[in-house]
């Protein structure tokens, strides 16, 4: 990777990262519901599975689903599907709060297990496949043309996980840090409202999405 090029490509992931999306919007919504810690698993999911993705745009997985029709239409399918059941079970969640007392916090509950945020952060990242097309759009102009493309694909995605990591733990930390705030009944119904249509938004965006 030449090293000039660096400064450009780590404004380019700030922007990337700072863009509304599923990743976004699950890490909100796990930190205003839980806390930091519980947070962490969702942010460790999303990072490999674009690690994940960073490794198959270095190996052309990724050009398959750009140029495959089958391929891409299969993976939309799966990430809007799954993004919709998200986001119909946040709005569950804010309308089971409905006609509560909205000045006292909720009852404390239990955040999910560990390896289930894992996983479900996991999925969400690997259920974009705007990231494979992307990802394989945007690596290449930081690829020397005769340079090593897995090795250097794999150094981008190091970099990309490391600056991301960074990025959402400390939102999360923020978030976190008004759990209390957060935890009352009207606060908490509102931010499910809007998670869940987001995410409804988000994979409806994904269900209409082209290859180009």
């Amino acid at each position: 990777m030449d090293i000039s090029s660096l400064p450009a490509f780590l404004l380019a992931v700030l922007v990337i990262a700072a863009s509304p999306g599923p990743a976004v919007v699950r890490i909100l919504q796990r930190a205003g519901a839980h806390g930091f810690r519980a947070a962490v698993p969702t942010v460790l999911g999303l990072e490999l599975g674009l690690f994940l993705w960073a490794l198959a745009a270095g190996t052309g997985m990724a050009a398959l689903v750009a140029a495959s029709e089958a391929a891409f239409l299969a993976l939309r399918v799966v990430g809007a599907v799954f993004l919709a059941y998200l986001g119909i079970r946040a709005l569950m969640s804010g309308w089971r709060l409905r006609g509560g007392d909205d000045t006292n916090p909720l009852p404390r509950v239990d955040p999910p297990k560990g390896h289930r945020a894992f996983a479900e952060g996991l999925l969400v990242q690997l259920a974009n496949p705007k990231a494979a097309v992307f990802l394989f759009a945007f690596y290449p102009q930081f690829v020397p043309a005769d340079g090593p493309v897995l090795s250097t694909a794999v150094a981008l995605g190091l970099i990309q996980v490391s600056l991301e990591t960074v990025l959402y733990l400390g939102l999360a930390a923020v978030v976190g840090s008004a759990a209390a705030w957060v935890s009352r009944t009207a606060v908490r119904r509102r931010l499910d409202y809007a998670s869940g249509v987001v995410l409804l938004a988000l994979g409806a965006r994904v269900a209409l999405t082209s290859r180009a």
